[in-house]
């Protein structure tokens, strides 16, 4: 278990650090945090915050999709991730600004934040522990309404991102290089990593030990 967790806490640190590097990019974060520095700018207390109280929320909008029991497991890593951006945000990352620089500067920092949080996911979903909310939501709302989960990931993206964008929200062309560029990632780098996570884990390790 620990080391199942230490890859998911591992996960989280590094998508969350791309988070950041793509609000600090100031050209448009993803459309999820789009919408919670938005609502952070609009109506206070931070982005972290925001997120954990949407997830919760979340938590309980998925079980009624799906007619099931609320699933509390979620709370993980709803307070972990939540703790987890409001670090980068507000102790690493709090007197960083790049709204005045070069415009290839918030390019080059828009891109590492797509690459790094695509890579944390990646790695984040490694150890099959339980995932935030808001990654159930697409499935939730596809089995609810019998749509592909394309079209339903379709949906919430505009929906969110709208939304973000009414009330102010950092939407820009970030918010669409994650759409187009975040899930070619993940998959190619999930498919990396897999073989090396399975070859160093403990039970592994254990199964192939050599008789003595």
């Amino acid at each position: 278990m620990f080391y199942r967790m230490t890859i998911y806490i591992m996960g989280m640190l590094i998508n969350f650090f791309g988070v950041s590097l793509l609000i600090k990019a100031t050209l448009g974060a993803g459309f999820w945090t789009a919408l919670f520095v938005g609502l952070s700018d609009r109506f206070g207390f931070t982005v972290g915050i925001w997120y954990a109280l949407f997830q919760l929320l979340f938590i309980f909008i998925n079980g009624w999709l799906i007619k099931q029991k609320p699933e509390f497991r979620a709370v993980l890593p709803l307070v972990l991730e939540s703790v987890i951006l409001d670090f980068w945000l507000e102790i690493v990352f709090k007197n960083v600004s790049l709204a005045s620089s070069p415009f290839l500067v918030q390019l080059v920092t828009l891109l590492l934040g797509v690459g790094f949080s695509a890579i944390g996911v990646s790695i984040y979903i490694l150890p099959q522990l339980p995932r935030a909310p808001v990654d159930q939501l697409f499935l939730a709302i596809a089995q609810k309404f019998k749509l592909s989960l394309r079209m339903s990931q379709t949906l919430v993206a505009m929906t969110t991102s709208t939304t973000a964008l009414l009330i102010g929200g950092p939407v820009g062309i970030g918010t669409a290089a994650g759409v187009l560029f975040a899930g070619p990632i993940i998959q190619y780098c999930y498919t990396f990593e897999y073989p090396f996570y399975y070859l160093f884990h403990p039970l592994y390790q254990k199964k192939y030990e050599p008789v003595m």
